[in-house]
């Protein structure tokens, strides 16, 4: 019987952590992706998640959605302060993402004297769709390895497939169709 008792935990820990990942902080984000040693993106963290990450040299918070989504950390921009990390709020539109919002990102990642920055939203799709384009255009990654991380998460539905194919465009990449 202790055979099926621990198959059952086993069971229960892999599906109730299913999603999350740690980046040795001790925090464990929503669908984490570390596409480098300085830019991870994640869903939405918690309170006390957003304490870790400022204990784990991270020193910049980019949030991509609206604060008014159901899992939104209330004056998530205060408690970031508090805890002495730059935190940016770039709205990005679920249905209509645009290049003018990646060129706001992009602004601000390459500024200078960051060690880590944490990029997220809701779940993780526009930070992960925002941080395979940054690495790609702006970083020399390879694709398909960003796009694996990326894909790790979510892949693009149509809107956001048109959208990487927009910018990449305008950078004069080609992005293969999924």
């Amino acid at each position: 019987m202790s055979s099926l008792l621990r198959l059952a935990a086993l069971f229960v820990y892999t599906f109730a952590n299913q999603g999350y990942a740690s980046d040795g902080s001790g925090a464990r984000l929503l669908n984490q992706v570390n596409f480098s040693a300085s830019l991870t993106t994640a869903g939405q963290p918690t309170e006390e998640e957003l304490a870790l990450i400022a204990e784990n040299d991270y020193d910049r918070v980019i949030f991509l959605a609206f604060s008014n989504h159901p899992k939104g950390v209330a004056n998530e921009d205060a408690i970031v302060r508090r805890l002495g990390l730059q935190f940016i709020h770039i709205p990005v539109e679920w249905e209509s993402p645009s290049v003018a919002d990646f060129e706001s990102f992009v602004a601000i990642m390459q500024t200078p004297a960051v060690a880590k920055t944490l990029v997220h939203c809701e779940v993780n799709f526009r930070a992960s769709v925002f941080g395979f384009l940054y690495q790609v255009l702006h970083r020399g990654a390879d694709m398909d390895d960003a796009m694996s991380m990326m894909q790790s998460v979510w892949v693009p539905n149509d809107t956001w497939q048109a959208f990487i194919v927009r910018v990449m465009n305008e950078k004069g990449f080609e992005y293969p169709p999924l």
